[in-house]
């Protein structure tokens, strides 16, 4: 017997699982498979940025998270004696979204509380130690095959999300290739736990950029630490992953004694985009569509920026409150980000991984020209989007209280209209799903909304919380409904 869906989720990862809190906040039915039973126990991804929490809160996961991590202090780039080459350091314990700059977490705890939000939303249902096997296009949508523990069974979905990371059976079913950004590199990474009960030995974040060997030492979350050490050229993977080989990589920095080995394993750091996020009903998210190095820390990051992107999309097209191009504008909105943070991840792999000496000198030579202080910066600040919203738009604050809760609790994912007065459009909007809340209600988050808006009468702000606009009120949604209808090209405009 065949099942039905709107939205059939392949991969359960951090990417898929916030996917489908978005979706099953917004009562779109979905479901989602995942190969595996059990929550992979291990860290791998160690890095969420201050907007990535915002959007994990929205999804249920930030809170945990935040018991089970370690924002840094500085994040610095030291050569092979030592010298501070360059260095980022947060502006304030808090970002403007109200949360730290940077979390070295904990991603077991993460994909926990995803679940257990998953488990709340009676539209989704999770399929655990399920994979895809295969599918097909029928009408609009697609007929998959997975197997079960009870044999294979057929699932029909008006659209199929592959969120099965960097392997992924979707992208490889689908035809599509990666556009190859040209940096491949093979490191050892090796996940430990603090002996004798130590929370953390640094809160500073390092790169090693030793020509000898190249080496990331990194705070997790407490109790936690993670070193990545880069293949040399005659190295193969058996080579560096004993206890013995491990501790003398160690060495030169710490105690090899003051960690037990958790994890270990070889990777290629690689920089790579799917030349198509989406064929018809078939979209691709997170690794699944794109991996870049983790110099920036970046990957997961992105991952939860494709789910918060894509849901709202999609559950307006299955709601007729959008036309199918309104896709289209995922990858266009997704890609020039995702390749601009692969870009500046890449510039700074290359840094590290110099392994010339002689190119390694005229390096530090060049950097270390400039004063100490000079070589310190604030923490890397992404651009906002380009597509879809207010040029250069970036997320809005959340801090902002309405009815004693943050906005962002208060609106849950839904697009929100600041207005300056109460209108009939204001009234309209609300009505029919969106959340309108007035100046004079937010309290002391006002101040920030009147800067952002300038002199206009109300601003509009999307589901994954970039602005779309400022402008008189009829004619902001007006130019929302265009967006929608037009699949992001005609309001691009309009909202500028």
């Amino acid at each position: 017997m065949r099942e039905e869906t709107e939205v059939l989720i392949v991969g359960l990862g951090p990417v898929g699982a916030a996917l489908g809190v978005y979706l099953g906040r917004m009562g779109v039915s979905a479901i989602a498979i995942e190969r595996d039973s059990e929550v992979y126990p291990m860290p791998r991804a160690a890095h969420l940025d201050h907007e990535t929490m915002r959007l994990l809160h929205l999804a249920g996961g930030a809170e945990a998270v935040a018991g089970a991590s370690q924002p840094l202090s500085a994040y610095e780039f030291r050569n092979a004696a030592g010298e501070l080459l360059m260095g980022f350091s947060p502006k304030g314990e808090l970002a403007p979204t109200g949360w730290p700059w940077t979390s070295m977490f904990h991603q077991p705890t993460l994909e926990h509380a995803l679940r257990a939000r998953l488990a709340t939303l009676p539209s989704v249902s999770v399929r655990l130690g399920q994979a895809l096997k295969t599918w097909r296009a029928e009408g609009e949508g697609v007929v998959a095959e997975v197997e079960t523990p009870e044999g294979v069974k057929e699932i029909s979905a008006r659209f199929l999300v592959g969120c099965d990371g960097g392997n992924s059976t979707v992208r490889r079913g689908a035809g599509i290739t990666f556009d190859d950004m040209g940096f491949d590199e093979p490191w050892l990474v090796i996940d430990t736990v603090l002996a004798g009960g130590v929370t953390r030995i640094s809160t500073v974040g390092l790169q090693y950029c030793d020509p000898a060997r190249p080496v990331t030492s990194m705070p997790m979350a407490p109790g936690r630490h993670r070193f990545e050490f880069m293949l040399l050229p005659h190295e193969r993977p058996e080579d560096v992953v004993s206890d013995e080989a491990i501790a003398a990589m160690i060495a030169p920095y710490h105690d090899p004694a003051q960690f037990g080995i958790e994890r270990r394993a070889v990777y290629r750091f690689h920089a790579l985009i799917a030349k198509e996020w989406r064929k018809g009903p078939v979209i691709l998210a997170g690794d699944a569509a794109h991996q870049m190095p983790p110099f920036l820390g970046q990957g997961l990051c992105s991952g939860t920026r494709d789910a918060a992107n894509l849901a709202w999309k999609i559950e307006a097209v299955l709601r007729g409150r959008a036309g199918d191009a309104l896709l289209d504008a995922y990858q266009a909105e997704r890609e020039p980000h995702v390749r601009m943070i692969t870009g500046m991840a890449v510039a700074l792999g290359r840094i590290v991984c110099t392994q010339d000496v002689e190119a390694a000198c005229a390096r530090d030579k060049d950097m270390l020209a400039a004063p100490e202080d000079k070589r310190m910066n604030e923490m890397i600040a992404l651009e906002g989007l380009k597509s879809g919203v207010l040029p250069g738009g970036g997320m809005v604050a959340p801090d902002a209280r309405f009815m004693r809760a943050r906005l962002d609790d208060a609106a849950g994912f839904a697009p929100i209209l600041v207005v300056r007065e109460e209108s009939e459009a204001s009234r309209g909007f609300a009505a029919s799903g969106g959340f309108a809340v007035s100046l004079s209600a937010l309290g002391s988050g006002a101040a920030f909304f009147k800067e952002m808006m300038g002199g206009a009468p109300a601003l509009l702000v999307r589901p994954d919380r970039y602005v779309f606009g400022a402008g008189e009120t009829a004619a902001l949604l007006a130019a929302w409904k265009a967006y929608l209808a037009g699949g992001g090209v005609a309001a691009n405009i309009a909202a500028a």
